[in-house]
């Protein structure tokens, strides 16, 4: 039987693509689950150009849309990760994965549950990041 091809946010594994160069090594998928698939490793923000170290980043609503801003000197980067993202979901659909695992809380990466801001910078657990909300689409 052939492996699983699964799609994993590559901080996941143990990747120091995280804002400050870190990452969020999960054992129970390297070291348990990973021996019975085949990891495809993204991450979206270093993918995107982004680089590491970065400055971090929060969705925030403006005006009822949804935007990818940095955290310090509040630059937009919407277009930009919307814009890769879309590249690269057509580019994962053509390799035929069975399933992806996400990096949950990650303006990029969060499924469900993701802070949004408001325009006072209160945050509310209703967002989902722009790579997973692309992903889904």
């Amino acid at each position: 039987m052939d492996s699983l091809r699964i799609g994993i946010s590559a901080c996941l594994l143990g990747q120091p693509v995280r804002f400050d160069g870190g990452h969020k090594r999960d054992p129970f998928l390297t070291d348990v689950f990973g021996p019975f698939v085949e990891w495809v490793p993204v991450c979206p923000e270093e993918e995107a150009g982004f680089g590491t170290p970065r400055e971090t980043m929060r969705l925030v609503n403006r005006e009822g849309q949804i935007r990818l801003l940095t955290t310090r000197t509040g630059v937009d980067l919407t277009s930009r990760l919307t814009r890769y993202a879309k590249t690269r979901t057509k580019a994962l659909a053509a390799e035929h994965l069975d399933g992806f695992v996400l990096k949950k809380d990650s303006p990029s990466c969060g499924m469900e549950r993701v802070k949004v801001y408001d325009e006072h910078m209160a945050p509310a657990r209703t967002g989902r990041g722009l790579f997973a909300e692309a992903l889904l689409a």
